[in-house]
């Protein structure tokens, strides 16, 4: 399937849920790309294929929906996979970094224990939008001493400028991109 054809028919999959979570949102729904096998197939595989022969040791995924792609990745590449989660859903000893959001701040958390300096990670989202979540869960992953290797997401919205949070923190891979 060519790069174009591949990119339509993911394309295709995504609603566009207007006023969703607020007004003047308009939420991209990847959840019909997720219903059709053939399509979460090519979405995994347009994701880790930038990674294959890269020596990816692990995946690490934020909560929640960076687990969907991250354990489907991780089998891909041939790594294992580390949840980022919310406060107090990790029952050992964690790392923990506290971000803004749009309204207010949250907590990303990961085991002391997951990563180890050495370790080549590459971490995974569904969505890259305005880049707190993935900048946080990377300076999780550098806390530990481990390796940022890359980046991947399926969808990133250029208009809110997320990639520039992430500047330095290693290379963005995204699938589709919209302006």
């Amino acid at each position: 399937m060519h790069s174009t054809e591949a990119h339509d028919k993911l394309n295709a999959l995504i609603e566009e849920v207007p006023d969703f979570p607020k007004a003047g949102v308009v939420f991209k729904d990847f959840t019909p790309l997720l219903a059709d096998p053939g399509a979460l197939a090519l979405a995994v595989e347009l994701m880790a294929n930038p990674y294959r022969g890269k020596g990816i040791d692990l995946v690490v995924g934020a909560e929640s929906r960076g687990f969907i792609f991250g354990i489907a990745i991780a089998q891909a590449l041939s790594a294992g996979f580390v949840p980022v989660r919310k406060p107090g859903k990790l029952p050992r000893m964690v790392h923990g970094v506290d971000y803004d959001l749009e309204y207010g701040t949250d907590r990303l958390e990961l085991h002391t224990d997951a990563l180890m300096r050495g370790h080549r990670v590459l971490l995974v989202d569904d969505l890259l939008a305005t880049g707190g979540t993935m900048k946080a869960s990377c300076e999780l992953v550098q806390k530990t001493g481990a390796e940022i290797a890359g980046i991947t997401v399926l969808i990133e919205l250029n208009f809110l400028h997320g990639r520039e949070k992430l500047s330095g923190l290693g290379e963005v891979h995204s699938v589709l991109k919209y302006d």
